[in-house]
């Protein structure tokens, strides 16, 4: 059938050509069915009304810097709770000291990095980024030997810690089988040391010493490696020992043969 046009065209577009069947469907079966709305951290999310009280942790670091220890709370936001897009984020963080010194930059980072955590998105390379940072004034040891190269970077390890108990971050835990291999090693280089340790004092012994029978330390303590390990530069554990020719690590396993 012919249409007569008496206007100007001012746009057109193609259409398609429906079926008779087609014609006959209602048009409400034809539309999807809407599904649940995610909600994604960003800058705009707000405390949810009646959840004045977040759930969080607080982690002490104590270091040998300071007579007094720091205090890292970290509270976090349950997203879509209830649904199978349920996901806990931290929402924000406050770190407390009696001691005042580090006032100033305690109070900047813990604003920039509650900034962050509700920008939304990876926020886990603020862990990577806070370990990276190193004390013109030298770092200090933890207790097990690990190497912490600041306060800064302490506080880094935490949050790392806090991410990976969420869930944000997958677990770094060797197997049982590295465990136990770990431990067999840590028994070869501790029995070695002690059969060396042993010999220095029987010769004491034969040359009539006074200081016969002292030996140095094995580090046979639960939380120690042998006195003779040395810092192992993935893990920052001074664990790193001579076995079979090859430096490894009996901490992470490290091994600088591959």
């Amino acid at each position: 059938m012919a249409i007569k046009i008496d206007k100007k065209i001012i746009n057109y577009q193609v259409g398609e050509e429906k079926s008779a069947d087609a014609a006959a469907v209602p048009a409400s079966t034809e539309a999807s069915p809407q599904k649940a709305e995610i909600i994604r951290m960003h800058e705009k999310l707000e405390r949810p009304e009646g959840m004045e009280c977040l759930e969080g942790a607080t982690y002490k670091i104590r270091t040998p810097l300071d007579d007094h220890a720091l205090y890292v709370t970290i509270n976090d936001i349950v997203l879509n709770a209830g649904t199978e897009h349920e996901q806990r984020r931290p929402f924000e963080i406050f770190i407390n000291s009696k001691n005042m010194d580090h006032f100033q930059w305690i109070v900047a980072l813990t604003r920039v990095m509650s900034a962050v955590f509700r920008k939304g998105g990876d926020v886990t390379f603020l862990s990577e980024e806070l370990q990276a940072v190193f004390d013109p004034k030298g770092g200090y040891f933890k207790p097990g030997g690990r190497f912490v190269p600041s306060i800064v970077a302490d506080i880094g390890a935490v949050v790392e810690h806090h991410l990976r108990r969420i869930g944000l971050l997958e677990p770094d835990e060797l197997s049982e089988q590295q465990l136990l291999m770990l431990e067999q090693k840590r028994a070869e280089v501790e029995a070695r040391e002690r059969a060396v340790a042993e010999s220095e004092a029987a010769e004491k012994k034969t040359a009539h010493d006074p200081a016969a029978g002292v030996g140095p330390s094995t580090g046979s303590s639960a939380d120690a490696f042998p006195a003779s390990a040395t810092l192992c530069h993935k893990c920052n554990t001074k664990a790193m020992v001579l076995l079979d020719g090859c430096q490894t690590c009996l901490a992470c396993g490290y091994s600088k043969c591959g």
